[in-house]
């Protein structure tokens, strides 16, 4: 296995193993072992990382939501509501005018 050199620029796969599609192919089962034990493996195809081989429980290290309740506790950002009905008022009747939308769509259209 080839320690990762300069395939992808995020912090997550520092110190990770990457193998191209060939090596994975003729050596599966010392990857799956290597997998098993805890590391994570990036499949590369023409040197672009195109998968990651991992153990089904680990996810990923730093997930969007953890980066945003990050944030959140810093007071950078806000986080929204949860998406229920009774938290918002009702935004009132319809503001179109009157009319099918077939009319709408031809006096919109020219007449036509």
């Amino acid at each position: 296995m080839e320690q990762l050199a300069n395939v992808v620029t995020c912090d997550y796969i520092r110190g990770m193993k990457a193998v191209g599609i060939r090596e994975l192919k003729a050596r599966l089962s010392a990857y799956v072992r290597a997998v098993r034990e805890g590391e994570t493996v990036l499949v590369t195809d023409r040197g672009q990382v195109v998968a990651q081989l991992r153990p089904p429980d680990q996810g990923m290290p730093d997930t969007v939501r953890s980066r945003l309740q990050r944030l959140a506790a810093r007071g950078v950002v806000r986080l929204g509501q949860p998406n229920h009905a009774d938290l918002y008022r009702p935004i009132g009747p319809p503001t179109l005018p009157d009319g099918t939308a077939k009319e709408l769509l031809d006096a919109d259209r020219g007449g036509r």
